[in-house]
């Protein structure tokens, strides 16, 4: 019975997501043509809308470790990624930021479109190195302006407990332009699971930890520290079968 109420909740929220992309996506797209900051504004009322809705339709809330350690100045943000959950939440927590994403997701309606209007890092992976380079020049171009670069170094949403598969893209942003980076650790997995209709009420831990100096490091080094960090906290904020998936 408890699960039929959880999907039933779920779906409710499903719904709602639907209506708040509906209602808003477009002014996302509408502000953000003739102004990135007003843009980002109404992306950022889009993610909020999503999230506190997660809270009070399904009981999901979160809190927020190591923000003493966010720096004055953007930097490179490597995350780990579980869940939708991240995408919301990360550019609430930087902003202004971007997220470096494949430029495949331009063809999602309204979504896909908000990530074009709003100059996100859109990169074709399967260009090889050239993609790379493009990712570079692209995020050192928004560093100057100010923004934050979000990445998941992992590319895809992982399965919690699932064996890290971390790739070379976003350390060698930090190598190249050059940037520190920000790890950041989050469980949102387990509460909004990958590939799983019911969001589990409960608490996300998002954990932020010391900025990774990346002067003089190669980026497998700096891609090796990151996921000493992220992992190493990982185990200690999940809990695995916290729920029947």
């Amino acid at each position: 019975m408890y699960r039929i109420w959880l999907t039933f909740r779920s779906a409710v929220f499903w719904v709602w997501q639907i209506l708040c992309t509906l209602v808003i996506g477009p002014f996302v797209l509408l502000f953000g043509l003739f102004s990135f900051k007003l843009g980002y504004a109404a992306a950022i009322v889009w993610n909020r809308a999503n999230i506190w809705g997660l809270k009070y339709i399904c009981g999901v809330s979160w809190k927020v470790e190591g923000r003493e350690n966010i720096p004055d100045k953007p930097c490179v943000v490597l995350s780990k990624h579980q869940s939708t959950w991240d995408a919301y939440f990360l550019p609430m927590l930087f902003s202004y930021s971007v997220y470096v994403a494949k430029r495949s997701l331009i063809l999602i309606p309204i979504f896909g479109w908000a990530l074009y209007v709003l100059k996100f890092i859109l990169i074709d992976r399967k260009s090889g190195r050239s993609a790379i380079q493009q990712m570079c020049e692209q995020a050192a171009d928004r560093l100057s302006k100010g923004r934050w670069v979000l990445v998941f170094p992992e590319g895809t949403r992982r399965p919690v407990g699932a064996p890290p598969a971390y790739r070379i893209g976003g350390a060698k942003i930090a190598e190249q332009v050059p940037a520190d980076v920000l790890p950041v650790a989050v469980n949102a997995g387990e509460f909004w699971p990958r590939m799983g209709f019911i969001k589990w009420p409960g608490e996300i831990t998002v954990s932020i930890g010391p900025v990774i100096k990346t002067e003089g490091k190669t980026a497998a080094e700096i891609l090796q520290e990151t996921e000493n960090w992220i992992e190493g906290r990982m185990s200690e904020i999940t809990v695995l079968n916290r729920f029947p998936y």
